[in-house]
């Protein structure tokens, strides 16, 4: 099956603006797991013409990706751009060949097994290759339906730099404002962490986060990161806006008697400070006695506890009412099919009623149209965050953002949407 260039993006003219260093290329490998199987069911010639229909169907929903059949059992998918345009084609790979997500192929009841690999500008395209085909291989014998991914970036040697990096003031934080939906207005941001390194340029977290959490120097990234944070937002506050930046925080830290206190040291230090934790209930899982301790000192203290990822993992209602949390955030696995499932909205819904009755404001993530938008404003949804309002963007742009109050931009959009969908919504 040919494949035509691929496109980075719908704007051209937005991207080629952009630094070279947020270029990535991604690869997907997807491979029937037992395809002599496959064939004994379907015949010799339906299997022989398996994956090259279901690559078709699959580039009808990837326009920005370049989709072939490179055997029987095999479909590759290659991609370019920003990294958060590969992570959503990969997304988008994996929901495809998934057969508990409601957005599947047909031909996904067949069992596939996915393989990715996200490379560097710097990465040649053998060793891209190479690595899908390790990942693929390694999903092969997993004997699960997870997507095995990797990210090159010379793994060993970014390691070994992460101190120096952090001394040297090489991180960056990104920020995703969040708009509150009822009262129309930027209340908060999530603080979301780049490495600008001298010679590679920008790396995302994907790249270099899992070599932090393996080299226990999650806890000095994370401290770095509410320092920043606090720096941040008073630049932001001298320029008239006051919003609470949320940081994630890690399970690896989050029972860490010594993290905790120099958070309070911090702070202590500075009491403008207006800040949230977003953490997932895995986290807590991993020592939920000193994690929940930790929590209270936060909560005590003035950080704003927000359950992230919620029903992504172990949801659990045991935990849900112990923690000091005042934020939910839905997982944007909900978020993405709101408009077109017939399950999803109903557990949204239902968990947006659940937090309020705890007390609780909900934000939904990965929010991406109109249409999703003004279907969460019916339901209650308190606060949204995705590509419909901004993507991740450096503190000054979003100093342009707050200033020319963009989001109104999102909300005139939304209307006729919110409209039609009310009136719906209601009738259900």
């Amino acid at each position: 099956m040919p494949c035509s260039p691929v496109t980075s993006g719908p704007d051209d003219a937005t991207r080629d603006r952009q630094p070279v260093a947020f270029a990535r290329r991604g690869e997907l490998l997807a491979r029937v797991r037992d395809f002599a199987a496959v064939r004994r069911s379907l015949g010799a010639s339906s299997a022989g013409e398996l994956a090259v229909l279901t690559a078709a169907r699959l580039a009808d929903t990837l326009p920005l990706a370049c989709v072939a059949a490179v055997g029987q059992d095999v479909i590759r998918v290659r991609c370019g751009g920003a990294l958060d345009e590969v992570e959503h084609v990969s997304t988008a790979v994996r929901a495809f060949f998934d057969p508990a997500d409601e957005r599947c192929d047909d031909a996904a009841r067949l069992g596939w097994a996915v393989g990715s690999a996200v490379a560097a500008p710097e990465v040649d395209d053998v060793t891209l290759a190479e690595t899908s085909e390790a990942a693929l291989a390694q999903a092969l014998t997993s004997g699960g339906g997870e997507t095995v991914g990797a990210a090159l970036v010379a793994g060993e040697d970014l390691a070994s730099e992460l101190d120096r990096a952090l001394a040297e003031d090489e991180m960056e934080l990104f920020y995703q404002p969040k708009l509150h939906v009822r009262q129309q207005v930027i209340k908060s941001a999530e603080a979301l962490i780049r490495w600008r390194h001298p010679s590679r340029g920008l790396i995302p977290p994907a790249d270099f986060i899992p070599l932090a959490e393996e080299r226990r120097r999650v806890g000095p990234l994370t401290l770095w990161t509410v320092r920043r944070a606090i720096q941040d937002q008073r630049r932001l506050r001298r320029l008239g806006h006051d919003v609470r930046i949320f940081i994630n925080i890690s399970g690896q830290v989050l029972a860490d008697a010594a993290f905790a206190e120099a958070v309070c040291h911090y702070i202590a230090a500075a009491p403008d400070a207006r800040l949230g934790f977003e953490i997932t209930e895995t986290a807590v899982i991993r020592d939920p006695e000193g994690a929940i301790a930790n929590l209270q000192r936060f909560a005590a203290i003035g950080i704003t506890v927000s359950i992230d990822d919620y029903g992504a993992g172990l949801s659990s209602l045991a935990y849900l009412k112990q923690l000091p949390a005042r934020e939910l955030k839905i997982d944007k696995l909900f978020i993405t099919g709101i408009t077109s499932s017939h399950r999803d909205p109903l557990i949204v819904r239902s968990t947006i009623d659940l937090a309020h009755a705890l007390d609780m404001e909900v934000v939904a993530e990965g929010v991406e149209t109109h249409a999703a938008l003004a279907l969460l404003s019916v339901m209650g949804c308190d606060m949204v965050q995705g590509y419909v309002l901004s993507r991740p963007v450096e503190l000054e742009t979003l100093a342009s953002f707050l200033a020319e109050e963009r989001h109104h931009r999102a909300s005139a959009d939304t209307r006729a949407s919110f409209t039609r969908l009310s009136a719906t919504w209601k009738r259900a």
